[in-house]
């Protein structure tokens, strides 16, 4: 399986999503130009741009239409994807680490850091009809993080877009009720900040990864911690294939700790974990740096990886890995 590399970054990926069908590749990077390709071939359509800083998050909806980036010059853009204009700017008091449509397609939210006697928030926006005067208009709902929750590192919608998942800093998980405004449930199964979280196909439940060199997958209704992955180093990014039964986890050490390695070392492979028997059973190498985004293809049959390198892989799986079974 030759892999197709994705150059155009000059800097690290910070996030990579596929679009629902999966023909585009959407990359956000801390060079500040997130980034369109097309997935067969690794050609890049464009770039979107606008942010000066770092961005951290990208999410696309599933029309395809609209594309959502949150960056470290504290600012969320709001663009349309198949002309790459700003659609909306929404200027915020600290960077933006998380942002996400819900999958209406009607609603967006973000969460900005806690930074310059600034709190954590949590922004949820409608985003039904964008045009410049969204940038002074008020977010549907605003959430305040307090010194117990700590900031808010990653966040997924739940079901029918009435409640939202958090992943913090200090490894706990929320649940919040929307309607409501409120806190519905808290788990602490996770030991050190979460990376990153991705939703089963089905929604029913999602993967965790965390700096405690492990990955989780919950229950996305009650939290309920189904089962762990475990590896040497921390997790920087997890997924669940929507084919088959397996999660695949990518990590490697923090970028600051990165002394000069090689990649036959195996720091920073790609690995795949039985969903069900936690249990290894490959690893695909490639980055010569910490993987730092991972996602699957939405019919299973390739992934792909964005490293600290700059570089996106993707890869193809051969005939060999839909035989694989386990004994």
């Amino acid at each position: 399986m030759k892999p197709l590399m994705l150059q155009g970054h000059q800097r690290a990926i910070t996030q990579i999503k596929y679009n629902r069908e999966g023909d585009l590749l959407f990359s956000s990077a801390k060079d500040s130009k997130p980034s369109v390709w097309y997935s067969l071939n690794g050609e890049r359509l464009g770039t979107f741009n606008g942010h000066i800083g770092a961005v951290w998050c990208v999410d696309v909806d599933w029309t395809s239409t609209r594309l959502i980036t949150g960056a470290g010059d504290m600012n969320t853009f709001l663009w349309d994807v198949e002309t790459g204009t700003a659609l909306g700017k929404i200027p915020c008091n600290s960077s933006v680490r998380t942002c996400n449509f819900s999958f209406s397609g009607n609603q967006a939210f973000y969460s900005t850091d806690r930074a310059m006697n600034h709190p954590c928030e949590l922004f949820v926006i409608d985003v039904r009809n964008i045009d410049a005067s969204i940038s002074s208009a008020d977010p549907v709902l605003k959430l305040t993080m307090n010194e117990q929750q700590s900031k808010i590192t990653s966040m997924l919608w739940g079901a029918l877009d009435e409640t939202v998942i958090t992943g913090h800093e200090n490894g706990s998980l929320r649940i919040w009720d929307l309607r409501a405004v409120k806190e519905l449930n808290s788990v602490n199964d996770h030991t050190a900040s979460i990376t990153d979280m991705q939703m089963s196909s089905d929604g029913t439940m999602f993967v965790s990864s965390s700096k405690d060199c492990s990955a989780k997958l919950f229950d996305s209704d009650s939290l309920m911690c189904l089962k762990t992955f475990k590896t040497e180093r921390p997790v920087n990014s997890a997924c669940i294939s929507p084919l088959y039964e397996h999660v695949a986890l990518g990590g490697g050490q923090d970028a600051m700790e990165v002394t000069t390695t090689s990649t036959q070392a195996g720091k920073f492979d790609s690995r795949f974990f039985h969903l069900v028997y936690e249990e290894e059973f490959a690893r695909v190498k490639g980055h010569f740096g910490p993987i730092n985004s991972m996602a699957f293809h939405p019919d299973g049959r390739s992934f792909a990886t964005g490293g600290e390198d700059g570089f996106v892989r993707v890869q193809v799986f051969d005939s060999s890995y839909y035989e694989h079974t386990f004994e």
